[in-house]
């Protein structure tokens, strides 16, 4: 019998809450220090985002199956599907900004686009029997990269790694991996991602570029995303991507990391000795991340070897603090907006990559004659025009955008409404 944390459930909230505004602040250009990414090597409260979703996928995947296990083969399929969803809505995302018709463009390209995105829902987000989502996934993932290598003009450049993908990859790789290993293995599989991770960026000369190194662009992760996955990578750099493939794999080790602390969470200890437990190996994982990055970089674009070990025990400290809260001091009067969040994390990422696309396209002539777009038309009328400090007008917007999404979900969440991939 599958037992239930309110306190992962809230640790997933405040993860997606702390997405929603790192990643849709009112003004690029004007953001609080805490809330953009470490220039290259160190880690700032943003750069947390991301390690601590893989982090809940690996607990969330330990949770969601009985105790015992389920080797079903209809397990198998369920695991399978959810990985190509994921994938699926991350790559359509890549795919969006490239959908042209005849070159249409303003509203009737942004109508045509949206026939899209609500057949993109149906496809990734929507409830059909499980042979159906799995092979419609397979169909629309396969269609997309069929696009993606075409060569048709439109598509040469898509983006193929990306966020989502990255969640589906490590939730395929740890769900299978969970499912035929025992959880020894594991440990022995996380440290030698981690060493081999290490060895391969630390020994291993770059072709091309010469001697080992950890500079933007010219690394060994880097090398490889260029040479796989050329005119396919992240627009800002297009030599190299911050998900790329060979950091990937310590990517997995994150989520392994969950898997280890959900192991913890359903120990058959009192609930004081699970809280001590977490917080003596949250401890114990930072310095050892922090030693570690002396030597090797604590950096995400990278996701370097210490960068998983410090994440993940950030990670497993809060979840101590929040297990203490909820579930021994049963502290839960303040967690039901957080959980409006941690109910339809797909939903509010999916779609907050859409949004501010779709706010891009439309355009409006402000009171000087100027054209701007939508998103930046409402922006400044509202705060940037009439606040002095431009990083408060900015962090304003982000946080008006994660009420916007607070108002959506608690509907959602009293309509029952749960949008599973």
């Amino acid at each position: 019998m599958k037992k239930r944390f309110e306190s992962i459930d809230v640790f997933r909230g405040l993860t997606v809450m702390l997405m929603t505004i790192v990643n849709n602040p009112g003004d690029w250009g004007n953001i609080y220090g805490p809330f953009q990414h470490a220039e290259w090597h160190g880690c700032t409260p943003t750069d947390l985002v991301f390690p601590f979703f893989l982090f809940i996928v690996g607990v969330s995947t330990v949770l969601s199956i009985p105790v015992g296990g389920d080797k079903s083969k209809t397990s198998l399929i369920k695991i399978w599907t959810r990985g190509l969803r994921i994938f699926g809505l991350g790559l359509f995302l890549s795919f969006f900004g490239k959908i042209q018709l005849h070159g249409i463009e303003g509203l009737p390209l942004l109508a045509f686009r949206m026939c899209f995105v609500a057949m993109a829902t149906i496809i990734f987000l929507g409830e059909f029997t499980e042979k159906v989502k799995f092979y419609s996934s397979i169909i629309a993932v396969g269609f997309m990269l069929f696009l993606a290598y075409s060569g048709l003009e439109a598509f040469e450049s898509v983006r193929i790694p990306g966020v989502l993908q990255r969640i589906a990859v490590v939730y395929l790789v740890i769900a299978l991996m969970y499912r035929r290993f025992s959880v020894k293995s594991l440990y022995i599989f996380f440290g030698g991602i981690l060493l081999i991770y290490w060895m391969l960026m630390t020994l291993v000369e770059v072709p091309g570029f010469g001697a080992p190194n950890m500079e933007k662009g010219t690394n060994l992760a880097a090398w490889l995303d260029n040479l796989l996955l050329e005119g396919h990578l992240w627009a800002s750099s297009k030599t190299w991507d911050p998900e790329g493939i060979l950091s990937t794999l310590p990517a997995v080790a994150t989520g392994l990391f969950g898997i280890f602390v959900a192991q913890l969470l359903r120990g058959k200890g009192e609930s004081t000795s699970i809280f001590k437990q977490l917080m003596l190996v949250g401890v114990g994982a930072v310095i050892i991340g922090q030693l570690w990055g002396l030597v090797f970089p604590i950096n995400k674009a990278l996701w370097t070897s210490s960068y998983v070990v410090y994440t993940g025990g950030l990670a497993t400290l809060l979840i101590g603090i929040l297990y203490y809260l909820i579930e021994i001091r049963e502290s839960k009067s303040w967690t039901r907006p957080i959980d409006y969040f941690g109910v339809n994390p797909m939903v509010v990422f999916f779609f907050s990559g859409i949004i501010p696309r779709v706010l891009g396209m439309i355009k409006l002539t402000n009171s000087e004659g100027e054209t701007q777009n939508l998103q930046s038309f409402l922006y400044h009328n509202l705060y940037a025009d009439h606040i002095t400090n431009q990083q408060t007008a900015s962090l304003l917007g982000a946080l008006t955008y994660l009420f916007i999404w607070f108002l959506i979900l608690a509907f959602f969440y009293r309509k029952n409404l749960i949008f599973k991939v």
